[in-house]
């Protein structure tokens, strides 16, 4: 059964943008760092300050 925080922390980083198959690449410890960083996100910036830390970890590629 999953912790209820990796569970919050992958509806949070879907929620804002996380494609499911980048996500499945993501380890649950660094989904939960993901996720705090976020959450201390300005509501508006979120999705833009997901989308850099991915790209910051290599998991997106710059579009």
């Amino acid at each position: 059964m999953e912790d209820s925080v990796a569970v919050d922390a992958k509806r949070i980083l879907l929620r804002y943008g996380t494609p499911i198959s980048v996500l499945d690449r993501i380890s649950e410890e660094e989904r939960i760092g993901l996720a705090r960083k976020i959450a201390r996100t300005t509501l508006p910036e979120r999705e833009e300050k997901l989308r850099e830390l991915l790209r910051e970890g290599g998991h997106l590629t710059a579009a």
